[in-house]
Formats: C-alpha cells, sequence, structure tokens
C-alpha cells in the first residue's frame, strides 16, 4: 500500500499487483520461518529445562547414595568424645570420612579427598569409600591396608585421580594414636597440658598415583584432654574476597581458643570460622572436619 501510495512512477496495474503478491508471499514466509524458530527455540528451552531438571535428581539421588557412606551416629568408646561434618561446594563432593570401631576401646578414624569436585570425585570417592569398609573384614595392618587400597584405586582412576588419605587408629587402653597419612592435610593434635600442637604430617604419596606405595607408621602418646583434629584442604585453603587463605595459622589458633568445647562445640565453630572468614564468597571446595577429644582419665578400665 506504501509503495503503491508513495510510488513516483506510474506501474502497470498487472505488474503492480504481482509485485504485491510476491511481496505478502515473501512476507508470509519470513513470518513462517521466524515462528518455527521461535517454536524451536522454545522446544529447546523446555528439553534443555527437563534434562537440567533430570540431572539435578540425580545429582541428588547421587548425593543421597553417597551419604549412605558416612557414619551415621557417633560410635561409643570409652574415653572418647567424637563428632564429625562434612560439606560439599556442590551436590555431591569428593571428601570422605568414616569410624570404623575395632573393639570395645580401640577405633579407627578414616579421612580421604578425592583430587576435583563434583560428580567424578564423587564417584572415585564413592570406590575409595566401598574398598574402605571392605578393609573392615581384614586384618588391621594399615600398611597393608594402604598397600591394597592403592591397588584397587590405580586400577579403577586415571592420573588426574588421586585420593589423599590419613588412617589413624586410636587404643584407649594403651593411649596411643597410630597413623598413616598418605599425601593429606596433616591433622592437628593439641596437647591440653602443654597448650602444644603437633602436626601428623604426611609420610607417602596420595593413593592411586603410583603402582608402589612405600609408606611409614607414625605414632603419638595421649593424655586426658588432648584433642584431634581431622580436616580436608577445604578449611585450609577457604579464601575470602582478597585472594587470602584461611590457612593452618587460623585453624591452630581456633583450636587453641575452642580446645575446651565439646568435639561437636569445636567442629562447628572450625567450619563457622572458616565460613566468616570466606565471608559471600563462600566455600569453593568441599569441607570435612572431625574432631576427637580424648577423656582418658575418667574412661572406666583405661590404663597406660
Amino acid at each position: 500500500m506504501f509503495h503503491d501510495y508513495y510510488s513516483p512512477r506510474v506501474i502497470n496495474p498487472g505488474l503492480r499487483i504481482f509485485h504485491n503478491l510476491s511481496a505478502t508471499l515473501c512476507f508470509a514466509f519470513v513470518v513462517y520461518v521466524i515462528q518455527r524458530y521461535m517454536e524451536q527455540r522454545e522446544a529447546l528451552a523446555k528439553t534443555v529445562q527437563q534434562q537440567r531438571d533430570d540431572l539435578l535428581r540425580d545429582v541428588e539421588l547421587a548425593a543421597q547414595v553417597q551419604r549412605l557412606f558416612l557414619p551415621l551416629g557417633r560410635p561409643a568408646i570409652a574415653g572418647l568424645e567424637i563428632a564429625g561434618m562434612m560439606h560439599p561446594a556442590r551436590g555431591v563432593g569428593g571428601d570422605y570420612y568414616d569410624y570404623i570401631p575395632i573393639d570395645a576401646h580401640t577405633i579407627q578414624i578414616v579421612i580421604a579427598d578425592v583430587a576435583g569436585k563434583g560428580v567424578p570425585a564423587a564417584l572415585l570417592m564413592s570406590a575409595t569409600a566401598a574398598a574402605l569398609r571392605l578393609e573392615a573384614n581384614h586384618d588391621r595392618n594399615m600398611l597393608k591396608q594402604v598397600e591394597r587400597l592403592n591397588t584397587g584405586i590405580l586400577s579403577v582412576s586415571d592420573e588426574e585421580r588421586y585420593v589423599t588419605l590419613l588412617i589413624a587408629e586410636i587404643d584407649t587402653r594403651r593411649r596411643v594414636i597410630q597413623y598413616v597419612n598418605c599425601g593429606h592435610n596433616p591433622a592437628l593434635l593439641f596437647r591440653a597440658k602443654t597448650g602444644a600442637l603437633r602436626r601428623m604430617d604426611s609420610s607417602c604419596p596420595p593413593i592411586g598415583l603410583s603402582p608402589d606405595e612405600i609408606c611409614e607408621l607414625a605414632s603419638a602418646d595421649l593424655t586426658g584432654g588432648d584433642v584431634l583434629v581431622f580436616y580436608t584442604d577445604g578449611v585450609t585453603e577457604a579464601e575470602n574476597r582478597l585472594g587470602e587463605e584461611f590457612g593452618l595459622e587460623r585453624l591452630s589458633t581456633v583450636v587453641r581458643d575452642g580446645s575446651s568445647l565439646s568435639a561437636e562445640g569445636l567442629t562447628v565453630n572450625i567450619f563457622n570460622s572458616a565460613a566468616d572468614f570466606c565471608g559471600d564468597v563462600g566455600f569453593h571446595d568441599d569441607v570435612t572436619i572431625v574432631v576427637v577429644k580424648c577423656h582418658l582419665d575418667s574412661a572406666p578400665g583405661v590404663t597406660a
């Protein structure tokens, strides 16, 4: 119509009708293409949303399965007060901890961290947890446990996937802790009588890196009031907005200042301290904390 109205020249009526019909058909074709495009985009968006919802449900199911590997309650070992927690950075995580009672006065504490985050780390964590549970049926030689575990993890992982692991066995009757640290963060042993902190450092490489896992068994004496703190690097490597890490020194200060708290209270205090340090940045890695308080002097039947 605008073409007819503003056209400066006279066009043959038949040709004008042809031009107008051609323009109408082209316009209709363009509208059809645009409508089809919009319909396809809407259909694609619905498909993506459905797949996202399905993935979230799968991740939640995986998180539920993963939580089954974590201890449900607190072990009843005379002379020990134990508490633990795991906070995954995503729906699922690569951290793991467990308590494995051996007898009425001996327990094994396990904490592990799979390299990476998310679903791949969670799958390897599940394999590690299952292998450690199976190890509960074998002899309690921790060096042999580590050797068998290394062989198993090495067979199902690649060079980019490995597991840092710390296994500690506490005997309240002998008042001693024996441990093997495979590339994991050093656990902290707070001495109540002196206020000193001992680091339970690594003695061998992480699990799953090499077929030869040569470790050393370390030990330390325990007294009443001593506090053991096991953790993963999600605690010490937590960052604030300035890129500063929470670090081992801040963690040590929190442990010293909170040594009189209950095991659960100190666990929560460590987590909250790291979370407050991060602020609104939040944690970028899984956070796992296990605290063991020794009440050996008040435990019945405990002798040096």
